[in-house]
């Protein structure tokens, strides 16, 4: 999920009452629910990112190693302010063992939302290299900022009025929750549908839309290995590859000096081959950014290859 959805989540657990655990305990709440993005600055490496990205900082190592470090920062920088006299009066004594557990509360909120979307995310990295899908949650959702966004601004206007503020907090936890659990039901409930519909795939997923929760992208391949795309509900079948479609290249001996080709082959869901569009290579895609706004910065060109 984007930033913003991270950082209300903490925010969210904070005014819920958790925040007066410790001194600190909202910068632990909100900095450990982004910190396993600081994989973020591997995205200089281009398309090789895909294989970088949502692993390693949001494996079960991670979860133990960065609310460690992040609860000794803060720990440190309390001291630090402490000792140089600008320590807030109005801040609450800070408690080490307090400040580790929120941020490992924080932190583990991270994988459990970026697990909602499409994109993947490797869970048990590095024991496991498998990606894991919950097909639940567009990855901006707006719904998600309203909600949160609106119940954190009225639990601190409720607290800065002396009222009692923990409890919108916690209705909006649940509702976000409960939110959370209606779209994966209705994502599996939709991937079902679909394999009861003509042309009757063998393999169907579905993906989230901006906006629309209500509504499901799906993708599957026909009997011919084509991908398609159908809005469900109600949706026409728009065919993402063309009837004599390129047959499946030796990834194997492509991929040799290719290490961007290797890292979208590793990310890759639903890989898709096309015609790169000067006609003297063919184009590896993923289905689930095959749409025109998304396609250029998940697709790796490879010239010299003829569409077979």
């Amino acid at each position: 999920m984007d930033n913003l959805t991270h950082s209300l989540v903490g925010a969210l657990l904070g005014q819920a009452g958790l925040k007066r655990k410790t001194g600190l305990a909202m910068p632990a709440l909100i900095v450990g629910a982004n910190i396993p993005d600081i994989d973020a600055t591997c995205t200089v490496y281009g398309i090789e990112s895909l294989a970088m990205r949502r692993g390693l900082t949001h494996g079960p190592i991670a979860w133990v190693v960065l609310p460690l470090i992040l609860a000794g920062l803060l720990w440190w920088y309390d001291r630090w302010q402490a000792k140089r006299g600008k320590r807030p009066e109005r801040r609450l004594p800070v408690h080490f063992g307090w400040l580790y557990a929120l941020s490992l509360i924080g932190c583990l909120t991270h994988p459990a939302m970026d697990w909602l979307n499409n994109y993947g995310i490797r869970l048990l990295e590095p024991f496991s290299h498998r990606w894991f899908y919950g097909d639940a949650i567009f990855i901006i959702d707006l719904w998600l900022w309203l909600g949160m966004g609106f119940a954190v601004w009225f639990s601190l206007r409720r607290e800065k009025a002396g009222g009692h503020w923990r409890k919108p907090a916690q209705i909006a936890l649940a509702m976000v929750l409960a939110y959370i659990g209606g779209n994966i039901a209705f994502s599996r409930f939709a991937a079902e549908q679909a394999r009861l519909l003509e042309p009757y795939p063998a393999v169907a997923y579905v993906t989230p839309v901006p906006l629309a929760f209500w509504q499901r992208d799906v993708l599957a391949q026909g009997a011919d290995g084509r991908w398609f795309r159908r809005r469900y509900p109600n949706g026409q079948v728009e065919w993402l590859e063309p009837a004599t479609k390129c047959s499946w290249p030796d990834v194997e001996r492509l991929t040799v000096n290719r290490p961007d080709l290797a890292a979208f082959l590793f990310w890759s869901r639903m890989p898709i081959v096309t015609p790169a569009a000067d006609g003297k290579g063919i184009e590896f895609n993923d289905a689930r950014f095959f749409d025109p706004l998304t396609r250029g910065r998940f697709a790796v060109e490879v010239p010299g290859v003829s569409c077979k």
